[in-house]
């Protein structure tokens, strides 16, 4: 049997500051040969010789036009996925400023997210049963 290859990953759970019981919910595009169409968490994998919080910079900045602050790290998990094995640590962090999507042609090769919206945590479960591995982390935090 042949190993599964190992994606690492980075999602993040960003509270509205003036609501922090509403968190920031991405639209992922119908075309997402994943997870199309669905809501759930701003998410990037690692590039080479990327440590998380690099990668959480990255993803604010060029998926949504912000940079992050008071980040802190929540949980962590894997998920077995048909091409590969993902690995996800899951932070919580504040914007700094509104999330502004970039356009689809600005970004080649990332998934770019559709819409945005703050939301309920609880709106995550249709992505989480759809297989959502930031979601499923997020679901699992909130209740314990």
């Amino acid at each position: 049997m042949r190993k599964s290859m190992l994606k690492e990953s980075v999602a993040v759970l960003i509270r509205s500051p003036s609501q922090p019981e509403k968190v920031l919910l991405v639209r992922r595009p119908d075309t997402d040969p994943e997870l199309p169409g669905l809501w759930g968490l701003p998410a990037a994998s690692l590039q080479p010789g990327e440590g998380d919080l690099d990668a959480l910079e990255r993803l604010a900045h060029s998926k949504l036009g912000i940079t992050l602050h008071s980040i802190r790290l929540c949980c962590e998990g894997e998920q077995q996925r048909p091409q590969y094995r993902l690995r996800m640590r899951l932070y919580e962090a504040l914007p700094n400023g509104e999330p502004v999507l970039p356009s689809p042609s600005s970004l080649a090769g990332i998934t770019l997210y559709e819409a945005w919206r703050w939301g309920e945590l609880s709106e995550l479960r249709a992505s989480a049963s759809a297989g959502s591995l930031c979601s499923f982390l997020a679901l699992q935090w909130h209740a314990a």
